[in-house]
């Protein structure tokens, strides 16, 4: 299981987020609370960004080394700003390669995207029949081996299947497809995600058992005023939000909070 952050709001030196809180990302990298698989996240990590002022596609910067080991991102952390930001520290599913190809944030066009949660023996199951179901040019796009990647390549196949259609609407009808699957196959299936597009965060909470991993959200926090931030955890005290089981939530702009169940 890894560990998920996404921030929306004013412009914030990344260490802001990664750093300061007093049980950061870097913390739950070495000592998670609410992991319901595996003890630590360090098999990679990552960070994904967008430019403060210029429309331009998201920044990443992704590494095999455990987060604490990398010598790099605190120096890094401390100069780049960014008003939306997607991090996460990786807890690999046994079996598949500790690489870079397989580090989130995945990118793509303006999208950025996390996950946490697996697919029951992905390899032998639902591999195929989600492959099935991509473009040519999306099928291609596929670098690594995790499920993670092929959830992000189903839900980009979804949304550019359909123009106009929204992100929230793409990831619902990829995570019914993707649960429809593993009903199918009789496996288990988690599938918190969450996605940016420079303006916005799109999140899921879902899970085809209970508990399903965890995910919190919080609004206008002093420590991160005027800003919506989404958590595996929560960073520190402070009137965290369970989001429900089986949910998505939106970010808008404004930073409305929005949250369907399904």
């Amino acid at each position: 299981m890894c560990r998920l952050l996404g921030y929306l709001g004013p412009p914030i030196p990344l260490d802001r987020l990664l750093y300061k809180p007093e049980h950061s990302l870097i913390v739950q990298s070495y000592q998670p609370r609410e992991m319901t698989a595996g003890l630590l996240n360090a098999d990679g990590f990552g960070v994904g960004w967008y430019h403060t002022n210029q429309q331009v596609p998201p920044f990443r910067y992704r590494s095999v080394l455990p987060i604490w080991n990398d010598v790099n991102l605190p120096p890094l952390s401390r100069y780049v700003e960014s008003g939306c930001v997607l991090a996460s520290v990786r807890s690999a599913t046994p079996g598949l390669a500790v690489d870079l190809s397989n580090c989130q944030p995945f990118q793509q066009d303006p999208i950025l995207a996390i996950h946490n949660g697996y697919i029951e023996n992905f390899r032998q199951t639902l591999y195929r029949p989600m492959r099935d179901r991509l473009s040519d040019a999306l099928y291609e796009s596929i670098q690594g081996m995790t499920d993670s990647e092929h959830l992000f390549a189903l839900l980009l196949n979804e949304w550019h299947n359909s123009p106009g259609i929204s992100l929230e609407a793409a990831l619902h009808n990829t995570l019914v497809t993707v649960f429809d699957l593993a009903q199918l196959y009789q496996v288990s299936a988690g599938a918190n995600l969450i996605l940016a597009d420079g303006h916005r965060l799109v999140a899921s909470r879902f899970s085809n058992r209970s508990p399903a991993p965890s995910l919190y959200w919080l609004r206008d926090d002093a420590f991160f005023p005027e800003a919506v931030v989404i958590a595996s955890e929560p960073l520190f005290a402070g009137n965290w939000v369970a989001c429900p089981e089986r949910s998505i939530l939106s970010v808008g702009e404004d930073l409305d909070v929005q949250i369907q169940q399904f």
